[in-house]
């Protein structure tokens, strides 16, 4: 029965996995009524599919475009202290995290 659902809200081109609605894979989504973490994602590596929760609620990246000196060295020990999980793929929040907020 829950496959045919699942079936039926793809076919809409959106997925429902505990509660949350997504466009699809590998698409995040902010989630401001989230008490904890402001983004999530439905990842999906091969046959395995995730739901991964990441960033800190209420706090921002230093954006694509860091402006100040300030900014860029807070983007580059990021960078630098979660370089070993970023490098795991898909399938970690740090990666998410990278890609989306900083």
């Amino acid at each position: 029965m829950a496959d045919r659902a699942e079936a039926r809200e793809r076919a809409r081109g959106r997925i429902e996995v505990r509660g949350e609605s997504f466009e699809g894979y590998n698409k995040p989504k902010r989630t401001p009524d989230h008490p904890e973490k402001s983004h999530a994602v439905l990842a999906k590596d091969g046959e395995e599919a995730k739901l991964i929760r990441f960033g800190q609620q209420g706090v921002s990246g230093a954006g694509s475009n860091p402006q100040s000196g300030e900014q860029k060295a807070r983007q580059r020990s990021f960078k630098a202290r979660h370089a070993k999980n970023i490098a795991k793929g898909k399938m970690s929040a740090a990666y998410w995290a990278d890609k989306e907020k900083w």
